[in-house]
């Protein structure tokens, strides 16, 4: 077995994904006053602005269980090979990362939005290597 599995490229992506969720997960536990007035600063001219609590809350869960599954796909891909939770943490970290894309969006903050492709474009090569 090599040492990053026989997967890599794959392995490797999901620890750079599971170190940016699960970090921003605990960032939002440890620090939620923090964040929320952060964030409400940030959309306060969007349509959003009324609902930055339940959907910052929204974004902490699906942040921490992609993490977890990317975590567990992680596990699965050295000891059986097996790339479906994998594949269904990094998929719902894509997911997560559309929603964070249209809230920027929403917001004018194009900048935020543009960095955000990045993350993006990690998660969908690691969507095609995992399902190919």
């Amino acid at each position: 077995m090599n040492f990053l599995s026989n997967y890599p490229a794959e392995v490797l992506i999901l620890f750079f994904l599971i170190v940016t969720f699960i970090q921003s997960g605990i960032d939002k536990l440890l620090d939620w006053k923090g964040n929320v007035a952060f964030i409400t600063e940030h959309f306060k001219n969007s349509p959003l602005k009324n609902s930055v609590p339940l959907l910052l809350c929204i974004i902490l869960i699906i942040e921490i269980i992609a993490g977890i599954l990317m975590m567990i796909g992680v596990y699965q891909l050295y000891t059986s090979e097996a790339k479906e939770i994998a594949s269904f943490g990094i998929e719902l970290s894509a997911i997560t990362l559309i929603f964070l894309l249209i809230g920027q969006r929403l917001a004018k903050d194009y900048a935020g939005a543009m960095s955000l492709a990045v993350y993006f474009i990690i998660s969908i090569l690691g969507v095609y290597l995992l399902n190919s």
